[in-house]
C-alpha cells in the first residue's frame, strides 16, 4: 500500500480515491469511509486533525486494509510533502498494523538508451 495524489498516480489501476471530490471523469475505485467531510475542509489544521482522528477512530484499520488491498494507492489532491489526510491514514495504518505505507515518488523521465530496433548493427 502507498499514498499519492491524482496527478501522480490517478492513472494507476491500483489507485483508490479517498477524497470527497474526484477529478472530472474519475472512474476508479473510491473508499469514502476515509474521505473528510466537506465541512472539515474549511477547518484550520489542528481542528482538522482532531476531526479526522474521530473519523479514523470509528474504523477498523485491519478491515480498511483488507478492503483496500496491499497494492492500493490511496489518492487525494495535495502534492507530495503538503499536509493531507492521506498521510494521516498512512500513519494510522502504520501505527495500528505495524506496516509501512510510503508516499509514491513521482516518476521522472528516466535516461534510457535508444528504443530496441531503432539502431540495428546491420545497416
Amino acid at each position: 500500500m502507498k499514498t499519492s495524489n491524482f496527478s501522480t498516480a490517478g492513472h494507476d489501476p491500483h489507485a483508490v480515491c479517498i477524497s470527497r471530490g474526484t477529478p472530472k471523469g474519475w472512474r476508479g475505485r473510491r473508499y469514502l469511509a476515509l474521505a473528510p467531510t466537506w465541512a472539515m475542509l474549511k477547518l484550520p489544521d489542528p481542528a482538522y486533525r482532531t476531526e479526522y482522528a474521530a473519523i479514523l477512530s470509528r474504523l477498523d484499520p485491519a478491515q480498511v486494509y483488507a478492503d483496500l488491498g496491499p497494492d492500493a494507492i490511496l489518492l487525494c489532491w495535495e502534492q507530495p510533502g503538503e499536509s493531507c489526510h492521506r498521510r494521516l491514514v498512512a500513519e494510522w495504518l502504520e501505527a495500528s498494523l505495524g506496516i509501512t505505507v510510503p508516499e509514491l515518488e513521482p516518476q521522472h523521465r528516466k535516461e534510457e538508451g535508444p528504443m530496441p530496433g531503432l539502431f540495428d548493427d546491420d545497416g
